[in-house]
């Protein structure tokens, strides 16, 4: 077995050779499947059908105006912005930012994320929306900095979710206030643990002495759709609301997390306190899960599900294997953190939601290894973290499966999981047999304890890349799979020869930064979302603000679908059933006080919305 140093070196010269931008997706037919079919022959039957572009749009070129710009023969509109009362007789939004908690716990919450769409008919549907976190500055009058109760309370009540119907009205989907299923969850909504860890000692607290009753979600990033319902939202950067007064020191465990005892930003702890750190410990133990809501009933309590691990969870890309298991993919998005997977122990059952809907309370959870074989061909082990095995064992600190997953990541520190540059989002092909994650950035990568190789190419990178992998036999449940590249992102306007440019299918016009986002629509096209540098300088110039860009799998093509207003990400994507409107959001346009106007225009404040694309002509988006 050759050594981890050299190791890494190979794996070095395999993504010289195959990835450079003379040799990585060449144009030919299928050539963006190329290194990886030459990886594995099975997928060969993939490319073997379409021979032109699933790409039917003219692209779009960068963009740095204030606004959403979509192709010609499309348009994009508002659905729902911050602060818009989501039920009947809520106060509307008042810019003077001085609306107390209650009014905020009636209407749509800050900085939207992660989306899905339920369907109810073919004209009704609800909608499940992440709301990540706020933005003082324009949340309140003074800007967070005297903060009350009641402000903090406010503070609470902009984030977790937010539950809306729609209806289809004149042809364009429209909130209706009126629904029955509309419903806020917040920092402060009751919940359950399930799973291996619910009523651990470290999840108990004073105010939940049993360990079993978590109070609220917050800085919800990304989401997953069950095929039984439900909606998975994902507790990712927790860390940032939790802090102290005092002086001290926190744990080991927390500190890995981001937990300190200094001021936190949001001030959080110094009404409720609950979050400061130095006085109830255990409950940052309670935040980083996936937390699963029933959409469609409105007095249901979410269920924060142990099962899967606790880490800063991106989003949560759910497939059923073949044999009936639920598989869960999970990126972990922290520099050289993880990404995990998730196999149920229990088969999903067609017709029986009752049973379906306990599948993610048992199973097991593995962590990723990207290794090669001698011919430098890109394969992968999921490393199995369950208490007893592969080092999970007292003599390494841990005392049982709960302590597994509560401290996922010095498990998979210990089982010797791959360090990788942010994994966030992760999308399963429709043809259920590739699975593609965003590689987002890692300024870190190249030190100490994060060398550079294999799904990591580049010391320093501020880019990103998109990996893509196959399980063995097409079967999600295996613990081998083979890999490579789909994309590097980089600036060849800057950049002419080496990997910083990107790969050979990133040019002037469709280049950008940091993917982040990411999903498929029915007929395979990789829609890509990004959150990076806006500055349109340096190494960024001539990228422009954040943006959407869709992709064929196929051909490796990518074209520019759609550019957001200043300082904005671009995050979030559901399409309604018959695809012809996709939903995406645009978080904190005029973020840290950038020059936007984004959504109202003149001199308003800007908020996060989530926008409607359709066609002109009613068609299928993309086609």
């Amino acid at each position: 077995m050759w050594k981890r140093d050299e190791q890494d070196s190979q794996f070095t010269k395999m993504i010289e050779a195959r990835l450079s931008r003379r040799h990585f997706l060449s144009g030919t037919a299928a050539a963006g499947a190329g290194a990886f079919l030459a990886v594995n022959p099975v997928a060969k039957a993939v490319a073997a059908t379409p021979k032109t572009s699933l790409l039917n749009f003219e692209a779009v070129p960068a963009s740095t105006a204030d606004t959403v710009v979509v192709p010609k023969g499309y348009r994009a509109t508002p659905l729902i912005s911050w602060g818009d009362p989501i039920f009947a007789g809520a106060p509307e939004f008042d810019q003077s930012g001085k609306q107390d908690s209650h009014t905020q716990a009636r209407q749509f919450g800050d900085n939207t994320d992660g989306m899905s769409f339920f369907p109810i008919s073919e004209a009704r549907g609800v909608m499940a929306i992440n709301n990540e976190y706020t933005n003082y500055e324009y949340l309140f009058d003074h800007k967070g900095e005297q903060m009350t109760a009641d402000d903090v309370r406010k503070a609470q009540a902009a984030v977790g979710v937010t539950i809306v119907e729609v209806v289809l009205k004149d042809g364009q989907w429209q909130v209706d206030r009126s629904g029955q299923r509309n419903r806020r969850i917040t920092a402060n909504t009751p919940m359950m643990f399930t799973g291996p860890a619910a009523g651990h000692a470290l999840l108990k607290t004073k105010a939940d002495p049993a360990g079993i009753k978590p109070l609220g979600t917050f800085n919800n990033c990304s989401n997953g759709q069950t095929p039984w319902g439900t909606y998975l939202t994902c507790e990712e950067n927790f860390d940032d609301f939790f802090g102290s007064s005092q002086k001290g020191e926190v744990s080991a465990d927390q500190a890995r997390y981001g937990i300190s005892a200094s001021p936190s930003d949001y001030k959080w702890h110094q009404h409720d306190e609950r979050f400061d750190v130095l006085k109830h410990p255990n409950e940052a133990n309670r935040f980083g899960w996936i937390v699963e809501i029933d959409p469609n009933d409105p007095n249901s309590t979410p269920v924060k599900r142990t099962a899967l691990g606790r880490f800063k969870h991106e989003n949560a890309a759910l497939t059923l294997n073949k044999d009936g298991h639920a598989v869960v993919y999970l990126g972990d998005d922290e520099r050289g953190e993880h990404l995990y997977k998730f196999v149920s122990k229990h088969r999903y059952q067609a017709g029986n939601d009752a049973a379906n809907r306990r599948l993610l309370e048992e199973g097991t959870l593995y962590v990723a290894r990207f290794d090669m074989n001698a011919d430098l061909k890109g394969q992968g082990k999921w490393i199995e973290l369950t208490f007893g095995k592969n080092g999970l064992t007292p003599e390494n600190g841990f005392q049982d499966q709960a302590e597994v997953l509560i401290f996922a990541r010095r498990a998979a520190t210990q089982v010797g999981a791959t360090t990788m540059d942010r994994p966030e989002w992760v999308a399963v092909h429709p043809d259920n047999k590739h699975v593609f994650c965003t590689l987002t950035n890692n300024k870190n990568r190249g030190k100490e304890g994060q060398p550079v190789g294999g799904p990591n190419p580049r010391a320093k990178n501020h880019y990103g890349q998109i990996l893509r992998w196959m399980p063995l036999h097409g079967d999600h449940a295996n613990d081998s799979f083979v890999w490579d590249l789909y994309l590097i992102a980089g600036n060849p306007a800057v950049h002419k020869s080496d990997l910083y440019a990107g790969s050979d299918n990133i040019n002037a016009q469709n280049m950008f930064n940091s993917p982040d986002g990411l999903g498929f629509d029915q007929s395979g096209r990789l829609w890509i979302l990004t959150d990076g540098n806006y500055s349109n300088k340096g190494d960024f110039a001539g990228q422009g603000n954040n943006q959407m860009l869709c992709g064929d799998p196929l051909t490796g093509e990518i074209r520019r679908f759609l550019t957001g207003p200043i300082a904005c990400e671009i995050t979030g994507l559901a399409f309604s059933p018959d695809y012809k409107t996709m939903f995406v959001g645009v978080q904190h346009p005029g973020e840290e006080g950038a020059p936007s106007h984004f959504p109202d225009g003149g001199d308003t404040k800007p908020r996060s919305t989530i926008m409607m694309i359709t066609r002109d002509d009613g068609g299928v988006i993309g086609a």
